[in-house]
């Protein structure tokens, strides 16, 4: 009987218990299923949460890649010099901005000098022909006459005319030989014959543009064809750019480029894409690619850095989010939607091409939910620390 007894004590007591358990767990539960997590107010401020709409916007791809400046080709000219000669002055340096026929130096000719006695050699000649000629004119009226009376033989009076044809073809000859020596002194500014009179010659720029290359000094003595000056018209530059082989078919020869360099991060440059090489460096896989920009104010200098921003083939109107919105959790991309003003849903999207910052959503969010964009890591850290909790 004692034995019942105790074993009756006993169930009432277990029975007690149970009845004293909390009942949270259930609650708890539901909250979990719910997916909502909750943040006031004070906090959303303290950690700056911001929360826009996700919204239908153009997303319009751009491919980018760095360059630096450099100057068009056809653009740059070597001045050189016409002639041998001593450097007598040196006008121009480097960096100098310089106008279509402004002096560079100034070369004591040493060749327009070998030429003015050429031609007063050459002149000196053609006036002893002459003096020849006449007196050779003088025979042939005498032989003339004299075979006329039947004095002296025919053939005497032949052969005095042939030998004055022949006197007036050297004349004839020298006097080319004297335009031709004149040509070539008036190219170095030259148009008399003084053997003694200095021939300074200008070294000239042959356009507008900077000097980019000096490589000479006063005193220096130079051969005809010697590389002066380089000056380059940057009215013009090039970008010269590198893509990558899997992003070639993106682009295209013909398209707009929009440059952009850290001087001037607020200006956006426009250009055009003028030439894709048809060859990959074997070494990065990359293949160059040329865009031109007109460069008339001069803000481009060359060999700066550039940022080359390419329009691609895509392009279409799709719902988006920037891209502060998006995080991965459990290995899903998920968003955080507000659903009350300290309640917000864990979303998982699927998403689509990220362009200038944008996600394109393609499912899982509607049109003019409000998302939040800033500070979503925060609802992820809670989230996770939920997760964590329950393990």
């Amino acid at each position: 009987m004692k034995r019942t007894w105790m074993v009756v004590a006993g169930c009432l007591w277990l029975a007690a218990c149970s009845k004293t358990r909390p009942e949270a767990a259930p609650e708890k539960a539901a909250q979990q299923e719910s997916g909502l997590i909750s943040m006031e107010l004070a906090a959303q401020k303290r950690v700056g949460l911001e929360i826009a709409p996700a919204m239908r916007v153009l997303l319009d791809e751009y491919l980018q890649v760095t360059g630096t400046v450099q100057p068009v080709n056809s653009r740059v000219g070597q001045v050189r010099s016409m002639a041998r000669g001593r450097v007598l002055d040196v006008l121009a340096k480097v960096g100098d901005r310089v106008r279509a026929g402004q002096e560079l130096a100034r070369i004591d000719n040493l060749d327009a000098g070998e030429l003015a006695a050429q031609m007063f050699s050459a002149r000196a000649e053609l006036q002893r022909l002459k003096v020849l000629q006449a007196g050779q004119a003088r025979q042939v009226e005498r032989n003339r006459k004299l075979a006329e009376i039947g004095a002296t033989p025919k053939k005497d009076y032949e052969q005095s005319r042939a030998e004055q044809q022949a006197m007036e073809e050297s004349a004839r000859s020298q006097d080319g030989v004297i335009s031709g020596i004149g040509a070539r002194l008036r190219r170095f500014g030259r148009t008399d014959a003084d053997p003694n009179a200095p021939v300074v010659t200008a070294v000239t720029a042959l356009f507008d543009g900077i000097v980019t290359k000096a490589v000479v000094a006063p005193g220096e003595v130079v051969d005809a064809g010697a590389e002066l000056f380089t000056v380059a018209d940057l009215s013009r530059v090039w970008v010269q750019a590198e893509a990558y082989e899997k992003d070639l078919g993106r682009i295209r020869v013909g398209q707009p480029a929009i440059i952009h360099v850290d001087t001037y991060p607020d200006q956006a440059i426009a250009g055009q894409v003028t030439y894709i090489s048809d060859a990959l460096d074997p070494q990065t896989r990359t293949a160059k690619v040329r865009c031109e920009v007109a460069n008339a104010s001069l803000r481009l200098k060359l060999d700066m850095f550039a940022t080359v921003q390419l329009p691609t083939t895509f392009k279409r109107r799709s719902l988006a989010v920037p891209d502060g919105a998006i995080q991965q959790l459990d290995g899903k991309t998920v968003v955080f939607v507000r659903r009350g003003e300290t309640q917000f849903e864990t979303r998982e999207i699927r998403p689509g091409k990220t362009v200038k910052g944008q996600v394109e959503v393609l499912a899982g969010l509607r049109d003019g939910e409000n998302v939040v964009i800033a500070g979503s890591f925060h609802l992820k850290s809670i989230v996770a620390g939920k997760n964590l909790g329950e393990e």
